[in-house]
């Protein structure tokens, strides 16, 4: 009886995933959607009455639950690299006749051309199933292109990504068992259309885009989130041990259809330049008609070998390019000017305009960045102005319209001398291009404290997104349609309640009874926030650092102040030189981390996230501080030590070993059979210790 429910079962999922892979990857399906539900519901059934036969790579399986620690990082098998681009038949002529002449005369240069999906990089590799064939085993983002994130609870809710592959489709494909897929995940114009309409239902502003929409989504710690936003994927690449194995990549492309994976059908090979010029001026006419985005064609040299032998730069493929199309532009009119807040203080200029649509968006914004620019544009209200997409995201004016069907406008921008938020005095600084409010309490800028503070990446508190941010402070949950881009009037006049917080130290005071007074939040919702923000607590030093919003410290330089200083303290009461000793810090972030620390509301700031049980050390927490902010350079034979002692004790000591002497060296410890090392101290005065001086330095400690 079991050996017939088994059976019956591998019979489901057989025709199941037969019926996904026409209808997610052929676009021709064969049965009605009741029709599928049905088969689903049976294999349900069936797995909920035997429990023994539910496999990972079942259709029913596609929803996980969310992963324990967010998303851990993997390196890559090997680096997925950015494309040069190229933007207009010259340069893509150049690009040809670089390859050719890195080629033998007598060999001929074949090109595919692929369609350059506006989405994100995505490695799947793959491993041998236990009943044969080929399963998911890990899905990465592209990361920094050295280290992805592990995303595999995500990527298995896409459709068009089979969980397994028969042995019969690997062999008919050519493909071993274990290999590695690259592909673009998209979200089609449809799925982005619905996910807009119901973020507006929710009270949440639109995503911009469907590119930045993709990736928020495949990092959204919720599978079954990103289940309904209806993400798809399009392969073109095949790895073995991080090595290509195929000959051509017109074969790359035919093995990974046959395999089961989506593949763009206007791939083309093409024998010529004048061909590929040809393939893009069509596509171009195309565009707008596919149903998803793209940014332009990406053409490669078709034949491994010879991508072998051109090789790489330090960035990119010589044997690819990513010819860009034009950003899509259009003339509208100028109708105002408002201006924002950021955490910083720093006004931005925000353009507002008569509504155009551009390339598939309709634009009523775009930035105008500071003074300086609308002074170089010449801008004034009522003027008529050319608008692109930058990218194809971005909106912003390239020049004003000056002709006989466009008059000039006549009133002059002018930069408000208080605040728009608060009224207090902004200021411009010498030598800077920003005006910026100097008021550390002024509510704009803890609008966009609290959304940096929570944000991905910083302290990643899952659910305090913009909508609870503004009730929080005391506003009313956005309208439907409402984006960050109110005018002040729009913002004076919300309704407002008392506030609940007042820096983002408050956070951690909520209450479940105060978060279930807020609109659209539920018990469910309001613990799971305030576990969340519970969680929080153990982020490591540097993301606390990071939190703080400090002008120039990015997540590198603030990662590399909590290791080279080990904990708050020591950074806060660092001098602007011993913050200049650490590696990426120059005179104006030493600067800038010093003016944080000498507000007196910032200090208050920091100790009461102290008093919150927030991190203040850094894992290195043992160090001392004794060498804190110093670098040494360790060179010849110490008398009774290894380097590698000697390089343990100055860590210890809070201090850093280089492997090079430059300006930034504070000593180098020198000993018998010294070298090169020794000599360049001598020429830029860096001061020289012997290992006796070492431990005396040590010593007085």
């Amino acid at each position: 009886m079991s050996s017939s429910y088994a059976r019956k079962a591998a019979e489901l999922r057989a025709e199941i995933e037969h019926h996904e892979y026409l209808y997610y990857v052929q676009d021709a399906p064969e049965i009605s959607d009741a029709q599928y539900d049905a088969l689903m519901n049976q294999l349900k059934a069936l797995e909920a009455a035997h429990p023994e036969l539910v496999v990972p790579e079942s259709p029913t399986q596609r929803v996980g639950g969310k992963p324990k620690e967010g998303f851990a990082k993997v390196p890559h098998s090997r680096p997925m690299l950015s494309l040069d681009n190229a933007y207009n038949e010259q340069e893509l002529r150049a690009w040809a006749e670089r390859v050719s002449a890195a080629l033998p005369p007598s060999e001929k240069v074949e090109f595919t051309c692929e369609y350059k999906l506006d989405g994100l990089s995505l490695a799947l590799h793959y491993g041998a199933s236990e009943n044969g064939g080929a399963s998911l085993v890990r899905g990465l983002t592209r990361g920094d292109g050295a280290v992805g994130e592990d995303v595999t609870s995500n990527v298995r809710t896409i459709r068009s990504v089979p969980l397994s592959i028969s042995q019969e489709k690997l062999t008919s494909a050519g493909l071993p068992q274990s290999f590695e897929v690259r592909g673009e995940v998209i979200m089609p114009q449809t799925a982005f259309e619905k996910m807009n309409r119901e973020r507006e239902v929710a009270g949440q502003a639109p995503a911009a885009n469907p590119r930045n929409a993709a990736a928020g989504t495949l990092r959204t710690v919720e599978p079954s989130i990103v289940a309904r936003r209806r993400l798809d994927l399009y392969a073109y690449f095949l790895l073995r041990d991080g090595e290509t194995f195929l000959a051509t990549q017109q074969e790359t492309l035919d093995a990974l259809r046959t395999a089961g994976f989506r593949v763009n059908p206007q791939a083309r090979t093409m024998q010529t330049i004048d061909q590929v010029l040809a393939f893009i001026a069509d596509a171009e006419k195309e565009r707008d008609s596919l149903g998803y985005e793209i940014d332009g064609i990406v053409v490669k040299v078709n034949s491994t070998a010879q991508q072998r032998r051109l090789g790489f730069t330090g960035k990119a493929p010589r044997w690819a390019i990513a010819y860009k199309f034009p950003a899509r532009a259009g003339v509208t009119q100028l109708r105002g000017v408002l201006f924002q807040v950021g955490r910083t203080g720093k006004l931005t200029p925000v353009a507002d305009l008569q509504p155009i649509f551009i390339g598939g968006t309709t634009v009523t914004r775009a930035t105008l960045h500071n003074e300086d620019e609308i002074a170089r544009l010449g801008l004034r209200i009522g003027d008529y102005v050319s608008v692109e997409r930058g990218g194809d995201v971005i909106p912003k004016i390239t020049h004003v319209v000056e002709d006989k069907q466009h008059a000039r406008g006549t009133q002059k921008i002018v930069f408000p001398k208080q605040c728009p938020r608060c009224g207090e005095d902004v200021v411009r600084e010498e030598g800077e291009a920003d005006w910026r409010c100097v008021n550390a309490s002024c509510p704009a800028r803890l609008e966009e404290e609290l959304r940096h503070f929570a944000s991905r990446g910083v302290m990643n508190i899952e659910g305090l997104g913009e909508a609870l941010v503004a009730q929080l402070l005391g506003h009313s949950a956005p309208e439907s349609g409402d984006t960050a881009e109110e005018t002040e009037e729009e913002i004076a006049e919300a309704p407002t309640r008392a506030a609940l917080v007042h820096s983002v130290a408050d956070i951690y005071s909520l209450t479940l009874e105060q978060l279930m007074t807020l609109e659209r939040i539920g018990e469910k919702s309001a613990l799971s926030l305030l576990a969340e923000i519970d969680k929080s607590r153990k982020a490591p030093l540097y993301r606390v650092l990071l939190a703080l919003g400090i002008r120039h410290v990015g997540e590198r330089t603030a990662q590399t102040l909590a290791d080279e200083f080990g904990s708050m303290d020591a950074i806060m009461h660092a001098t602007e030189e011993e913050l200049q000793r650490v590696n990426d810090v120059g005179p104006k972030v030493a600067a800038a981390i010093r003016e944080f620390f000498s507000g007196e509301k910032n200090i208050q700031l920091v100790e009461k996230l102290r008093a919150a049980g927030l991190t203040m050390t850094s894992e290195k927490r043992a160090r001392g501080t004794t060498f804190a902010g110093m670098t040494f350079v360790l060179t010849g034979t110490l008398p009774t030590m290894t380097r590698d002692a000697a390089k343990e004790l100055i860590e210890n000591a809070g201090g850093k070993v280089s492997g090079s002497v430059s300006k930034k060296t504070n000593y180098v410890v020198a000993g018998d059979d010294a070298g090169s090392k020794l000599e360049k101290a001598r020429e830029l005065g860096v001061a020289v210790l012997d290992e006796d001086g070492l431990v005396e330095m040590l010593g007085r400690s």
